[in-house]
C-alpha cells in the first residue's frame, strides 16, 4: 500500500533548480510502487468549499510572476481522471464532505513542480482537491481520513505546501547551511508532535507551537500536512532541510 506524503514544494524555481530536494523527491518516487493515479491537495488552491479537478487534460498553470522566462515554458501534461474524480466525490459525500467537480481547473505549481521531479514522464493521471483553508487543520484531517482507503487502490495522496512559510523574512542570499532559529524551533516542534501522534497539539499548533504565526502568517502552506497525516499511518521524515534561511523543505511520509 502506498503511503501518503507531505511535500514542502519551495519556490517554483525548484522545477529548474532542484537543489537537495530534487534528488530526494526522485529517490522517494523510485522507492514507491508506481501509482495508478495521484491526488494532490495544494496550498495554491484555496476555496470556500471542496472542489475537485475533473478535466480529462488539465492545463499547466504558471500561477506566479517575476521568474525567468524558461520557467514559464515548463509544462506538465499529465492526464486528468474524470471517472476517478467522480468516485472520490462519492467518498467525500459519504463522509459528509461534499465536493463539487471542476472540469476547467488547471494544475497549479503546488502540484506540477514537485511532480515534475518525482514523475517527469507525466504519464500518471493527476487530480487536485482544493483547500478550504478557513476551516483550519481539523477539516483537512477529516478529508484525509475520508480518502485514506484510496491508498489501497494504488493512488498516491500528497499534501503540497511548506513546513515553514514566511516569505517576508527569507534571506534570498542564504545557502542551505543557514537555518534561522525561530524556523528550526517550529519545525522541530511539529516533527516531535507528528512522531508522537499528538493530534490535539497539532490541531492547536497556532496556540502551542513556538513562533507559529511567524512561520505561518497564514495557514494555507501548512494545512496540506494535516490532509497527508489524516490519510496515512506511521510518520517518518523522508527529507529535511532549509533554504533561504527559513523556508523549510522537509518531506514527510505516512505509511
Amino acid at each position: 500500500m502506498l503511503p501518503s506524503l507531505f511535500i514542502s514544494h519551495g519556490s517554483p524555481m525548484l522545477a529548474l533548480e532542484p537543489g537537495a530536494s530534487g534528488p530526494a523527491l526522485a529517490r522517494l518516487a523510485a522507492e514507491l510502487p508506481r501509482p495508478k493515479a495521484i491526488l494532490v491537495v495544494s496550498a495554491h488552491w484555496e476555496s470556500r468549499n471542496l472542489l475537485l479537478t475533473a478535466g480529462a487534460q488539465p492545463q499547466t498553470w504558471h500561477d506566479f510572476g517575476g521568474f525567468p522566462a524558461s520557467l514559464y515554458g515548463v509544462q506538465y501534461p499529465a492526464p486528468g481522471a474524470p471517472l476517478l474524480a467522480a468516485e472520490i466525490a462519492e467518498r467525500l459525500k459519504a463522509a459528509k464532505l461534499p465536493a463539487e467537480l471542476d472540469a476547467q481547473r488547471p494544475f497549479d505549481h503546488g502540484a506540477w513542480v514537485p511532480l515534475s521531479l518525482m514523475y517527469p514522464q507525466t504519464d500518471i493521471p493527476l487530480l487536485q482537491l482544493s483547500l478550504p483553508s478557513h476551516h483550519g487543520p481539523e477539516l483537512q484531517t477529516r478529508v484525509g481520513r475520508a480518502l485514506s482507503g484510496l491508498r489501497e487502490q494504488g493512488i498516491l495522496l500528497i499534501g503540497s505546501g511548506s513546513i515553514t512559510h514566511n516569505l517576508g523574512e527569507l534571506n534570498w542570499r542564504a545557502g542551505p547551511d543557514v537555518i534561522t532559529p525561530w524556523a528550526k524551533a517550529f519545525r522541530d516542534w511539529m516533527v516531535e508532535k507528528l512522531a508522537a501522534g499528538d493530534e490535539e497539539a497539532l490541531h492547536q499548533y497556532r496556540r502551542l507551537a513556538p513562533n507559529a504565526e511567524r512561520n505561518h502568517p497564514s495557514e494555507e502552506h501548512l494545512l496540506p500536512l494535516f490532509f497527508a497525516r489524516g490519510a496515512g499511518g506511521a510518520f517518518s521524515v523522508a527529507h529535511s532541510g532549509f533554504t533561504y534561511g527559513a523556508l523549510g523543505m522537509d518531506i514527510y511520509r505516512f505509511d
